[in-house]
């Protein structure tokens, strides 16, 4: 592997199989490039026997706009679903089995171009032996909140100090500098102990240390307490913490979103940078993005009132697609606009993938946090409770949320003095966007420490 820096430079991203995970890696490839134009992205993406949702379309419109992305197929490795209890078992035996494919694709890389740096998402563990092996600096790209990787950071400690399983615990687990996070909130696929999801995510974390670094999505002003403790060496009490970059926030836009683009989708990018104009004097405009899932509660969206309108973006995603349909939805709740999700349809509502449902009122935003999977419940404690720019969403006996709690939550972040603290801390947060995204601010700064290592490697 001793090709001069000389040549042309190259950084290889490896995602985990799904829009989302490569979406993810497209941008913070595009991140790369804008600031650094003398490198060239290659992107590994895994072909699957298995439904992962559509990405052609997606990989084609980033082919024919950003040339110096290229990406490369793995091979095909076969695998029966029904051999597997979830989508995460089968996903994480695909991946492994993935690794001698992704080390023959490196291999041959090196041949022509220099590897400045290898960077897998957090699935992906399983590769991360190929860079000390191959000698190509390695990191992770962690697209969730530093809160967030402060637990997972912690929880192999947490996992040596307890024998049952979170689903089991009544109680509270406790994290560096972090609120207490009820047991039963911990990732859903961590809740049934003696499972191989729970075994392998703590192997994941337990790698997370190993790494040259681990690159967030986030920004230093947006979580301090949480980054303290984990550049502090609180979260891994027995090792080295590797150096943390938070470079963001990455945020898609238009159709690089998978989705159809116009107004809308700047509308929601606007929630986190406070440019989304106001629809109108009398009603506000209601995001939700709610995880593809069939849990969702058509009820929950019945807010008929002339004040609240809804907005959506003009694609959205159903549980099992990868592309969607239809043009954008504005317009005041009861308006006729056909809506699809799962298997029922809703006048005025469209729904998309995502996290969480953000509300807007006028130039001001806040969350309404309702998790529906994945690591959603811990995203909600983080955004409620550690960076308070949500407002708790209370669900049923039966995991739904009722149109009235929504009607209640949305008429309380608008209308109340806490509601409007909230609104004002994420108007603080979009500001701080701005400054951390800004020449000199602290992810360009990042960013250019991050780059500035590969050079050096």
């Amino acid at each position: 592997m001793s090709v001069p820096m000389s040549m042309a430079a190259t950084v290889v991203l490896y995602p985990s199989p799904g829009i989302g995970h490569l979406i993810s890696m497209v941008e913070l490839g595009k991140l790369i490039l804008t600031r650094h134009p003398s490198f060239s992205i290659t992107i590994f993406t895994t072909t699957t026997s298995f439904n992962t949702g559509s990405t052609g379309p997606y990989l084609r419109r980033v082919s024919s706009t950003t040339p110096s992305i290229t990406f490369h197929n793995l091979p095909l490795i076969p695998l029966d679903p029904a051999s597997f209890p979830s989508t995460e078992a089968i996903t994480f035996e695909l991946l492994r089995l993935n690794t001698p494919h992704v080390r023959r694709s490196l291999l041959s890389l090196s041949t022509t171009t220099t590897i400045a740096a290898f960077v897998i998402d957090l699935f992906c563990t399983p590769a991360l032996p190929l860079g000390s092996e191959l000698n190509i600096p390695s990191y992770y790209f962690f697209t969730s909140s530093a809160g967030c990787l402060d637990c997972f950071l912690y929880l192999p400690t947490i996992h040596q100090n307890i024998n049952q399983s979170f689903k089991d615990l009544n109680t509270d687990l406790y994290f560096p500098n972090l609120p207490p996070i009820p047991a039963a909130d911990m990732p859903s696929p961590m809740l049934e102990r003696n499972s191989t999801e729970y075994e392998c995510f703590i192997d994941f974390f337990n790698h997370m240390p190993k790494s040259d670094g681990i690159i967030v999505n986030t920004f230093e002003a947006l979580e301090p307490r949480a980054l303290k403790a984990i550049s502090a060496g609180l979260c891994v009490p027995n090792g080295v913490t590797p150096p943390v970059f938070c470079i963001g926030p990455l945020i898609a836009s238009g159709e690089d979103r998978g989705g159809g683009g116009g107004d809308v989708e700047e509308c929601l990018t606007g929630a986190i940078e406070g440019d989304c104009n106001r629809v109108g004097e009398e009603w506000a405009e209601v995001f939700v993005g709610g995880a593809g899932s069939t849990h969702a509660n058509p009820g929950a969206f019945g807010i008929a009132r002339p004040r609240f309108g809804f907005v959506a973006p003009g694609r959205f995603l159903g549980p099992d697609e990868g592309e969607g349909d239809g043009g954008p939805v504005v317009g005041p709740a009861g308006g006729g606009a056909a809506a699809r999700f799962g298997g029922w349809v809703r006048d005025s509502l469209r729904v998309e993938l995502g996290v969480g449902s953000r509300v807007r009122w006028g130039s001001d935003g806040g969350v309404l946090a309702w998790p529906l999977y994945a690591e959603q419940r811990l995203n909600r404690v983080l955004l409620v409770k550690e960076m308070k720019l949500a407002l708790w969403m209370n669900e049923s006996e039966s995991g739904f949320v009722t149109a009235e709690e929504v009607e209640k939550r949305v008429t309380e972040l608008m209308d109340s003095e806490e509601g409007k603290a909230v609104r004002d801390r994420v108007k603080a947060a979009s500001e701080g966007t701005r400054e951390a995204m800004r020449e000199g601010g602290s992810s360009r700064v990042a960013l250019a420490k991050l780059v500035e290592s590969w050079k050096q490697s």
